[in-house]
């Protein structure tokens, strides 16, 4: 079972977060959510989540995936995590699926992952992209970095995430998903 940690920290867009966990644990995956700072983590619309463990504790360990979602703060504090940054590179380095919806791909591009990629993210950030330009699609998949849009592409991001992993969400749950 391929393995996704998908990283919380203090202003995450809850939506971002749980939809697309549950669509990834419906298809099987095994989904880690990890607190940054805490094991309750306080959503940018102030719901309260507990994390499945803290950050600290598994930065070790192997992912087939890493998925920030976006909202603010909570972008901005993924942002200036050392922890975060290590864990992406060397997820990217070791062959795995670095990934981030709404204003967390400025993470990725912090520490270069976004260099040459076609991606997607919330606009308004530009001055954290070191000059890349988003597509502004809903989705994007570009050689293991899976980008979204927002909110409202939370399910075109989770069936590029799932394709991204090997399995084809479309014909999981027939149709199911709609084209945006």
């Amino acid at each position: 079972m391929k393995k996704i940690l998908t990283i919380l920290a203090d202003g995450f867009e809850e939506i971002e977060a749980i939809a697309v966990a549950d669509v990834l644990k419906r298809a099987g995956f095994s989904v880690c959510l990890a607190g940054l700072d805490t094991l309750c983590v306080r959503g940018a619309h102030d719901m309260k989540i507990t994390a499945d463990c803290l950050l600290s504790e598994i930065k070790n360990e192997t992912f087939d995936a890493i998925y920030l979602p976006g909202g603010l703060p909570g972008a901005t504090n993924l942002l200036e995590s050392e922890t975060v940054g290590e864990i992406l590179k060397k997820t990217a380095n070791n062959g795995g699926i670095v990934s981030a919806i709404c204003a967390a791909p400025i993470v990725l591009a912090k520490h270069g992952l976004l260099e040459g990629k076609t991606f997607t993210m919330y606009p308004g950030f530009d001055d954290y992209l070191n000059g890349l330009r988003p597509t502004g699609n809903p989705a994007e998949s570009c050689d293991r970095v899976v980008t979204g849009k927002g909110p409202g592409a939370v399910f075109a991001f989770a069936e590029k995430l799932s394709s991204a992993l090997g399995t084809d969400l479309k014909n999981l749950y027939n149709g199911m998903f709609v084209e945006l």
